[in-house]
């Protein structure tokens, strides 16, 4: 496991005083005032190997300056049109907090169709949403609170996964690879409901592959898993599509879309795309009219990661041969 925790903290924190400026801005905008608490989320990700953590935290200074991530929210996808179309094929969305305080991020992983848009656009939302819960919605938090959140809780719906799922394979590993690479231990928990029997089948396959990190960090409950998830957030706080034993990811639930907080109508996507439209004009007074997606380098997965994206893919075509079955949620 390395060296005891405050050692390896402190070697690392030299190591870093030895950076080039550009370096070090930009780790300011990472660390949002807790440089400590983010060096120890490097470290955990690398089970507390300094040289590891401080590698894995150079890549990830380089590939924001690279590629201008600390400028990723003043770049808005417009026209408004592309932007709704990207969110209802994409769908994520911040539900509540827990009573504990960490932001609900919900995820609609059965019903994402990423095929409205260009794959640059949903990797520039998927990490401007990593940046404005990193900026805004967790220091946000962190002040309401009085003590440091830096972490959240995602709820992912696998309501009608299907073999389709597989076309995407690629964009959602390298929506992942990026999280993984950049945004290391920002979530404390993944709940997964709205299970289907192939993803049962294949988590049993999975599973084993994960890194023990990851695995306790994984709770598959059962059906819409409200139960549990009343233990640690109030019903306000619910995802939509956990109101309701078989609700799933209705577009629809409930009061129209104001309890779908995947819809781009949602107070937090409204929230969302204006703050990063104040932005642009701060950096650019023009009015905008068009934009060109922004292209981020993808860091390479790893090879842990690219077995278990292979495993993925293997599992399903299994159940595509067996019968023609229909890989569906109730």
């Amino acid at each position: 496991m390395g060296v005891a925790i405050e050692d390896a903290i402190k070697q690392f924190q030299s190591l870093m005083e030895q950076v080039d400026e550009p370096l070090k801005n930009t780790f300011k905008n990472i660390h949002q005032g807790y440089p400590i608490e983010t060096l120890v989320r490097f470290l955990k990700a690398r089970d507390r190997n300094v040289a590891k953590a401080h590698k894995m935290l150079i890549d990830c200074l380089q590939w924001r300056i690279q590629n201008e991530i600390d400028h990723t929210l003043a770049k808005p996808i417009i026209p408004i049109d592309l932007y709704r179309a990207v969110r209802d094929s994409q769908l994520v969305g911040l539900s509540g907090y827990s009573k504990e305080g960490l932001p609900v991020i919900a995820i609609g992983v059965g019903l994402s169709t990423f095929d409205k848009a260009s794959g640059h656009y949903y990797v520039q939302s998927h990490i401007q949403m990593n940046e404005y819960r990193d900026c805004v919605i967790l220091p946000s938090a962190t002040k309401k609170h009085g003590r440091h959140i830096d972490t959240c809780l995602k709820v992912l719906d696998m309501t009608g996964l299907k073999l389709s799922a597989l076309n995407q394979i690629k964009l959602l590993s390298a929506i992942s690879t990026i999280d993984d690479s950049n945004y290391p231990e920002k979530t404390e928990t993944y709940y997964i409901v709205n299970v289907p029997y192939v993803f049962s089948a294949c988590w049993k396959v999975v599973k084993p592959l994960l890194q023990e990190r990851t695995r306790r960090k994984i709770q598959v409950l059962q059906g819409c898993g409200s139960n549990e998830l009343l233990k640690i957030m109030d019903y306000g706080s619910l995802p939509h599509f956990c109101r309701k034993e078989g609700s799933g990811s209705s577009r629809h639930y409930g009061n129209g879309n104001a309890d779908d907080c995947f819809s781009l109508d949602h107070a937090f996507h409204q929230q969302l795309y204006n703050y990063i439209k104040q932005q642009a004009l701060l950096m650019e007074p023009n009015p905008l009219t068009k934009q060109d997606s922004v292209h981020v380098d993808v860091p390479e997965p790893s090879l842990d990661d690219a077995k278990i994206a292979k495993t993925i893919e293997t599992e399903f075509h299994k159940f595509e041969n067996q019968n023609g079955l229909k890989v569906t949620s109730d």
